[in-house]
């Protein structure tokens, strides 16, 4: 917390500006004497036709996606039947990942970002808050005109963390990886900057909640470090969140660090590498029956992992994007079991006209334990093979 990863690696240039759980890659954001009158000045030329999706200055954009899921392990319980993953967790069924709206306003200096939006992603994004589980972001921007492109954001947004995000039109293949689902926040609650110190290099500080609360679950805060370097043939993103994140003490302290190379060699190939390692310090109640339970800091849980892809447009309708990843859940914190995992994903697309595209995708996921549910047993393997389509539509489509 995923347009292409060269889009991602835009999104998270955006948050330190808008990223990822936007998680992909993220485009950078935005930003006499009078001389006599002619003697015959020509008629000035009609002005542009405002978008059909844009009212006072406010663009609308949205989608809507949806995916049949085959799982050749066959599962018997459909719903979560694919494990490993966070949106596309059905098997053998029909499925509405999500039905979005994104409404927003670009900082002049004052702007504002919404997305709403409904599904099994909403589902899983937001599944300890219900009172907010249709609420993607929402946040107000600041951008003073002098202050040489300092941006402030402060409400919900998605994390700066991950190679993808959480819109599956902006990531290459149509599942998310290991790392997106498992190493990484979705969201945080706080305030955002970014600040380009060059013009290659944007800097950015966050001050948050935590991982994935509007609440926070102590009285402590995550603190965020984000910086990305762009030149025309790359971009590095780097990522470090540090904060106390177990429940009720600000006892023992998460640490997260990201890392993301996206490579743009020609139009035609791109190509990401993303690095992820996370610790937590675990806290424990020593003393259940006192009126404030003490708590002390006990074992220490580490999780890691490293995903490769690549992203060939072989035409202007059809893409080809291949997906490799090694996630070591060392202390079984992200996954509930002490496992190694490797996944290979291999994704088509075809996109058609009038903001439509289809991905077929085959993958398969390997663990070095009897992690996956076959019929009455467990087996080391996944396979899957998924039909998606996105319907999108906005400013930018």
């Amino acid at each position: 917390m995923i347009a292409t990863l060269a889009c991602c690696a835009g999104a998270l240039l955006i948050t330190q500006n808008t990223q990822a759980q936007d998680a992909s890659p993220p485009a950078a954001p935005s930003t006499t004497t009078p001389a006599a009158a002619p003697a015959a000045a020509p008629a000035a030329a009609p002005a542009a036709a405002p978008s059909v999706w844009s009212v006072g200055g406010i663009d609308f954009s949205g989608l809507v996606d949806g995916y049949y899921n085959f799982n050749a392990n066959h599962p018997p319980d459909s719903t979560n039947g694919n494990q490993l993953r966070n949106f596309d967790y059905d098997a053998n069924t029909f499925s509405l990942n999500m039905a979005k709206l994104t409404m927003s306003h670009d900082p002049d200096p004052v702007g504002f970002r919404i997305d709403l939006g409904f599904g099994k992603a909403f589902n899983q994004i937001l599944s300890t808050e219900p009172n907010f589980k249709h609420l993607e972001q929402a946040f107000v921007s600041w951008k003073p005109t002098k202050a040489k492109g300092f941006e402030a954001d402060f409400g919900e947004f998605v994390t700066s963390a991950g190679a993808e995000v959480i819109e599956t039109k902006d990531n290459w293949n149509y599942s998310r990886s290991l790392l997106f689902s498992l190493a990484i926040p979705y969201y945080h609650v706080g305030l955002r900057t970014s600040m380009p110190v060059t013009k290659s290099f944007t800097a950015g500080v966050q001050v948050v909640n935590g991982w994935n609360n509007f609440s926070d679950n102590n009285s402590g805060k995550t603190i965020g470090l984000t910086g990305v370097y762009t030149k025309p043939k790359y971009t590095l993103s780097a990522n470090y969140y540090v904060g106390p994140e177990n429940n009720k003490t600000n006892k023992g302290y998460r640490n997260l660090i990201d890392t993301t190379l996206l490579l743009t060699p020609t139009p035609k190939v791109s190509a990401y590498i993303n690095y992820d390692y996370g610790q937590n310090r675990n806290a424990a109640v020593i003393d259940s029956t006192a009126a404030i339970p003490q708590y002390e800091t006990t074992n220490l849980s580490h999780w890691q992992g490293i995903a490769a892809a690549l992203h060939y447009q072989a035409t202007g309708k059809v893409s080809f994007s291949p997906r490799f990843e090694y996630f070591k859940d060392e202390s079984g914190f992200s996954t509930g079991t002490v496992q190694n995992v490797n996944e290979f994903t291999m994704t088509g697309e075809y996109k058609m006209p009038e903001g439509l595209l289809a991905r077929l995708e085959f993958r398969r996921d390997d663990s070095d334990q009897p992690y996956f549910v076959k019929g009455s047993r467990t087996v080391n393997a996944q396979s899957t093979l998924e039909v998606g389509v996105v319907a999108f539509f906005g400013p930018k489509r």
